[in-house]
């Protein structure tokens, strides 16, 4: 028997059962029964309805291999047209006359799955007594009506039939996803065949390329705008065989032979005018709806040139300094990795980093502009003082930085720094004025013991800071006992005191998309330090620190306040709203006073609570009275709260049910092996149709292939975030190009 309190409409059923006289205990037969002929014809008139509905049903079937389950699929009239599944039920249920062309109506089979499912419109489930007729009270079913939903035209039903001791309320998930699908699929089947209709004023309208062909890669069809892009005439190529085609003939060979679809392929090619293009390549198979043949294939070229340029010269300044055109902080950093990644004592690697001498002097002295001369001759200068191979970037306003990939020892390195200090003894001429300056070197050697990043640029800042200590105008090579205390810990807990005094943290931003609307739904806040001497350094390195010294109490308190700001700004400024999702840390969350001090934050920025999300940790509600009573109270001012990291803590279903959440985020150690593993897979699979069971929305972070983003599509998850998509980006840059942002998005969608 059902767990749940009946619901009205099965008591209803059950009691007109009674009043018309049913006997409970009699084994009923359907009373009316198609004729073969009418049978076959009824599934001729259906023949696209029960393909789609088929597929996605052996789908269904697939996924529960080896469970016990019968599917039957009925008509708008309750006449079955279709069982799978189970053969031992199936032959049960056969014997009782349940079989295709039988019809299923209450006045002839009392209380049953597929005419409730039908009458109600809604997933539906009988179990046990829930069912009238005894017979019946050993099995559990679900069932759910399928529609065109375009006109709200009812097609049928789809029930599944198991064993009692088999009931699973999640079979009405799997079911509701099923017929979801399939109703997506008979609405798009729907449209194309209206889309037909208008493909010749599509092919003279679109701004895409259009090329069309028979089943044998003979075009047919070749628009205006692909004689723009391809620089051939109409004439020229109606009638010639696709296959030939240096640029898309692999493509149509695949799409036609193997039915394979391709989406996005990006295509660079010289046109006929000898002009270079940049498109975006997407083709499929035509089908003959009625008997689902091959008679074609479609494609479409988007030119993307202009774009494309555009996105080259971005992601060269993006890596490269404007103003001295040298590799910059971002491009020093990619390539040290790659050498650090690669090492092997039988090569060593030294950094030296220069730091030109009283350079604010002369830069509030000459002005900032002559200060940006100086730099651009410094730069040319220590260039002439390097090899091929190695490399010189300017990492900070008065910093520049070598990298010798590959020296034997260190005078190596110390001959290049007396050729950089040489460079510095001639005067420079600034608008016909000539004056000197000196530059301080710090040298470090890569020590084979492990040592990152962080840490080599600690030791090069350090001996270059010894460098300046010792009178300028010269260089120091790294030792360990420049530091005495070398704890890395140490260091950056003394500099996380002053950077939360002198304001030194920045805010970027990580989309997240809503990906059935294919737009950006929110930002996610993500804090760097930007340290004066370090440069950029992740949370990783120093949010634990924060927390043992209790700073990211105002820390997480800036991070609140600067992203409700910038949201607000982004609003006034005309960017449409979306939410700034904000993380809490563990202390902030048990704060007494949290809600107060949000509450303080919104009013302050003027920012409307509805654009604000928090994301919690599962661990935060281990006290589940207070985490209760807070996110209620964060609801109530109009909040909005997601669960971060779901599946790695101690959340349970009770938990969610309680708390006042709006979200769960599937921690991306799911995602990242979902193609791979199957646990995970399963694991992501169950958290989505666990979340929608409870009304919750799902965010699926750390996308980073489309495989990941294809597979989370079909499983409905809602929003998506990660690299595949857009990796954090900074305020500015949020605010420049939010519309290709979400243009790109699309396209990936």
């Amino acid at each position: 028997m059902s767990t749940f309190q009946t619901p009205r409409y099965i008591l209803e059923s059950k009691r007109q059962c009674e009043v018309s006289g049913m006997d409970p205990d009699e084994i009923l037969r359907p009373a009316v029964n198609m004729t073969d002929s009418q049978l076959e014809e009824k599934r001729e008139s259906y023949s696209e309805i029960l393909e789609v509905v088929s597929f996605f049903s052996n789908k269904l079937l697939n996924s529960l291999k080896g469970t016990p389950i019968l599917l039957v699929v009925s008509d708008e009239n309750g006449f079955v047209l279709d069982l799978a599944g189970d053969k031992t039920i199936k032959a049960t249920v056969n014997q009782l006359g349940i079989k295709p062309g039988a019809q299923f109506t209450q006045e002839d089979m009392g209380t049953n799955v597929i005419s409730l499912a039908l009458q109600q419109r809604h997933p539906i489930q009988l179990i046990g007594t829930d069912h009238y007729h005894k017979y019946l009270q050993h099995i559990a079913c679900y069932g759910v009506s399928f529609h065109y939903t375009d006109v709200d035209n009812l097609l049928g039903s789809i029930s599944i039939m198991t064993t009692i001791e088999l009931q699973n309320p999640l079979y009405l998930n799997m079911l509701s996803n099923v017929v979801d699908s399939i109703e997506r699929e008979l609405l798009l089947r729907k449209q194309n065949r209206k889309l037909n209709i208008m493909n010749q004023v599509m092919l003279t309208r679109t701004r895409n390329a259009i090329i069309i062909t028979d089943a044998n890669g003979i075009v047919t069809e070749f628009n205006e705008f692909a004689e723009k892009l391809s620089g051939f005439t109409r004439e020229e190529i109606i009638g010639r065989d696709i296959y030939k085609s240096p640029i898309t003939g692999k493509y149509f060979h695949e799409v036609i032979n193997k039915q394979k679809k391709f989406t996005d392929v990006e295509m660079k090619f010289e046109n006929n005018n000898g002009d270079m293009r940049i498109c975006l390549f997407d083709a499929q198979p035509i089908y003959d709806n009625k008997n689902s043949k091959i008679i074609g294939a479609f494609a479409q070229l988007r030119d993307i040139t202009e774009r494309y340029l555009i996105e080259e010269k971005y992601n060269y300044l993006a890596f490269h300094d404007e103003l001295t055109g040298l590799p910059n902080r971002r491009y020093f950093h990619n390539e040290l990795n790659k050498l650090l990644n690669d090492y092997n004592n039988n090569k060593n690697i030294a950094l030296l980093l220069i730091d030109l001498d009283r350079f604010k002097l002369i830069n509030d002295t000459l002005g900032h502009s002559n200060g940006d001369r100086l730099l651009k001759l410094v730069s040319e200068r220590v260039k002439n003082c390097i090899q091929p191979g190695d490399l010189l970037a300017r990492i900070s306003g008065d910093e520049f930085i070598i990298l010798l990939k590959n020296i034997n020892e260190v005078n190596e390195a110390t001959k290049v720094a007396d050729k950089v200090v040489e460079q510095f003894k001639s005067p420079f001429t600034i608008n016909h004025n000539q004056f000197h300056t000196t530059a301080s070197l710090g040298i470090a050697l890569y020590q084979s013991d492990g040592t990152d990043i962080e840490n080599f640029m600690v030791q090069v800042d350090a001996a270059m800071y010894k460098a300046k200590a010792q009178g300028r105008n010269g260089y120091t090579v790294y030792n360990p006992d420049m530091y005495k205390d070398s704890s890395k810990e140490l260091f950056l807990e003394t500099h996380l005191r002053k950077a939360v005094e002198q304001n030194e943290f920045i805010l970027h931003y990580q989309p997240i998309f809503d990906i059935k609307a294919g737009k950006v739904i929110s930002f996610e806040a993500l804090i760097r330090w930007d340290h004066p001497e370090l440069g950029i350094i992740q949370p990783n390195d120093f949010i634990s620190i924060a927390e043992k010294t209790g700073l990211i109490i105002p820390i997480g308190e800036w991070v609140l306040e600067e992203a409700c700001r910038k949201n607000k700004e982004w609003q006034d400024k005309g960017l449409p709203p979306f939410k700034v999702n904000v993380n809490l840390s563990t202390q902030q969350f048990l704060k007494q006073n949290l809600v107060e001090v949000i509450k303080e934050i919104l009013e302050k920025t003027k920012l409307d609570p509805q654009y604000l999300e928090l994301e919690i940790t599962e661990s935060m509600a281990m006290d589940c009275k207070y985490a209760e009573k807070v996110l209620r109270e964060l609801r109530n001012i109009g909040v909005q709260i997601s669960m971060d990291d779901f599946g790695t803590g101690y959340s349970s279903l009770s938990y969610l049910k309680r708390f006042a959440i709006n979200c769960l985020k599937i921690d991306k150690a799911f995602v990242r092996d979902i193609i791979n593993d199957r646990n995970d897979a399963q694991i992501v699979r169950t958290i989505i149709a666990m979340a929608q069971g409870l009304g919750l929305k799902v965010v699926a972070e750390g996308v980073e292939d489309s495989h990941q983003f294809q597979y989370l599509k079909n499983q409905q998850c809602d929003y998506a975030q990660g690299y595949y998509f857009s990796k954090p980006i900074p305020a500015k840059e949020l605010e420049d190009h939010f519309y290709t942002i979400q243009k790109g998005f699309k396209l990936l969608n």
